[in-house]
């Protein structure tokens, strides 16, 4: 088989973070375009895509592109590709999600309809049926339309990425996992080095910061469309890409990393998800209000997503909050702050100007990563031989 096209489908603001992990993994980028990230591989790679990639919302194998301004030429289109290939006489398959964007064809449920017959016409000539049972495997598909451009994927991932299995209990306003670990990844923070979040609610930064230093993969515990399609993967790929990832898993690392939080409801829950997550023993979680934070350690990191208003807290407390937070990172020593939040007034309460802001839409909320760089920690000198 020809090397697929593999997509990676990601939160706008993300990409940089996504391309990052796609080449660490030793694949090879094709484009990177606002909120997906495409890459060539085989059918290990999806497996290990799936598995590994911390900050992608799903896995697509790209089944064709083209341009279709008119229904007729959108399932013309679709009928050119080469369905057969990927899905059995007996695949269920349907588009479980179309989108459009500046483009003529804009009613998302026409375009899943003419999507689906096209597919069916497409799989009647090419199997000699007239009627489909779909009562084997799941094959999903999902339509992108960008100004006419008709990309279309098909979901090997199923579930989201995002859930990872252990976030049974969640706050109000939950940072999915996805982000949470690319806040991180956006900053130097390694696992030698203290981390905390003083607004730790069910957890979701602290635990993802453990599951990178003790090397668990994001995906080892939960299962994926993929894995049942007996007509594209023979033998144990999937099984020997977790073992694989199992084997790399080391909870015993020394690692700094704290989550506190005003409620202590929260922290049960938090502590909880730890557990299922396999990195409680790596996490220090404890009832605590942000004032009341303080480090005699140098060089830290503060990686937290503060109340901001929009489900939490009443805006006219927001002022004081943000006073507090920046007044407590002033009293740490060469510290470094990120805090990710749509308060567009965060700068002025905290008291200084963010070194680095990058713009990231959690959901459809445009929110803001505010990153204050303090001093790098001296250079361990070599040792002598």
């Amino acid at each position: 088989m020809e090397p697929l096209e593999i997509m990676a489908p990601c939160h706008f603001g993300l990409e940089a973070v996504v391309k990052r992990e796609i080449y660490d993994l030793g694949y090879e980028i094709t484009t990177v375009e606002d909120g997906r990230v495409t890459f060539l591989g085989d059918l290990e790679a999806v497996a290990y895509a799936n598995i590994h990639i911390r900050c992608a919302e799903r896995i697509l194998i790209k089944i064709g592109q083209f341009e279709a301004t008119t229904f007729d030429e959108l399932f013309e289109g679709i009928k050119e590709l080469p369905w057969e290939d990927f899905i059995p006489k007996d695949g269920k398959f349907w588009v479980t999600k179309a989108t459009s964007v500046k483009s003529k064809l804009f009613s998302t449920s026409d375009i899943q309809s003419i999507v689906k017959k096209a597919m069916v016409s497409r799989l009647q000539k090419k199997y000699n049926i007239e009627w489909f049972d779909e009562d084997g495997r799941e094959f999903p598909v999902r339509i992108f339309i960008m100004k006419d451009m008709v990309t279309v994927g098909l979901d090997t991932t199923g579930v989201p990425l995002h859930k990872r299995g252990y976030r049974k209990l969640t706050s109000d306003a939950p940072l999915s996992e996805t982000i949470a670990s690319a806040l991180i990844k956006l900053t130097p923070w390694r696992k030698d080095r203290i981390l905390v979040d003083p607004f730790c609610g069910s957890g979701t930064i602290p635990i993802e910061a453990a599951m990178m230093a003790s090397n668990i993969a994001p995906g080892l515990h939960r299962t994926f469309t993929a894995e049942r399609w007996q007509n594209l993967y023979q033998g144990d790929v999937w099984k020997d890409v977790r073992d694989e990832a199992k084997e790399s898993v080391d909870t015993d690392v020394t690692t700094n990393i704290q989550g506190y939080d005003i409620d202590p409801g929260m922290i049960d829950i938090a502590m909880k998800n730890a557990s299922l997550a396999g990195v409680d023993r790596l996490i220090h979680f404890q009832k605590r209000d942000v004032k009341d934070m303080s480090s005699s350690k140098k060089y830290g990191f503060i990686v937290t997503n503060p109340p901001y208003g929009e489900r939490l807290l009443d805006s006219e407390e927001l002022p004081a909050l943000y006073t507090t937070l920046g007044n407590v990172y002033k009293s740490l020593d060469d510290w470094s702050m990120y805090v990710i939040t749509s308060y567009e007034e965060a700068n002025r309460y905290i008291g200084r100007k963010a070194d680095k802001n990058r713009k990231i839409y959690n959901g459809m909320i445009k929110t803001y990563y505010y990153q204050y760089l303090g001093a790098k920690p001296p250079k361990r000198k070599k040792e002598l031989n």
